[in-house]
C-alpha cells in the first residue's frame, strides 16, 4: 500500500503529464479507488496544489496549480538525486548489532 505522500505525488504527476482530467481518469491513471481518490483530491485542493474546474456546465475536472507543478518538479529532482547517490555509492552496508 502506498503512503499518503506517494498517492499525492502520483496524482500530481498524472495531472502534470496529462493535463486536466475527470475523477474517473485520475482514478485509472493513479490506480486508486474512488473513495481514496476523493479524499486525496479534497486534501490537495485545500492545500492549493490542484484546482477543480467546471466544464460543460456539469462536468468537473482537476488540474495542477503552479504550486502543484512545483511540488512535482521538487519530487522528480529528489528522486533523481537519490537515484544518482545510490548508484554512486559503493559502500557496503554495515550490519546492525543489538
Amino acid at each position: 500500500m502506498a503512503s499518503k505522500l506517494e498517492m499525492y505525488v502520483d496524482i500530481l504527476s498524472v495531472l502534470e503529464q496529462r493535463g486536466s482530467l475527470r475523477v474517473s481518469q485520475i482514478m485509472h491513471e493513479a490506480n486508486l479507488n474512488c473513495n481514496t481518490l476523493k479524499r486525496c483530491l479534497d486534501f490537495l485542493t485545500k492545500q492549493g496544489l490542484i484546482e477543480e474546474k467546471v466544464v460543460r456546465k456539469s462536468s468537473v475536472v482537476y488540474a495542477n496549480t503552479a504550486r502543484g507543478a512545483a511540488v512535482v518538479k521538487f519530487f522528480i529532482g529528489l528522486d533523481r538525486t537519490l537515484s544518482v547517490e545510490e548508484e554512486e555509492s559503493n559502500i557496503s552496508p554495515v550490519p546492525c548489532r543489538d
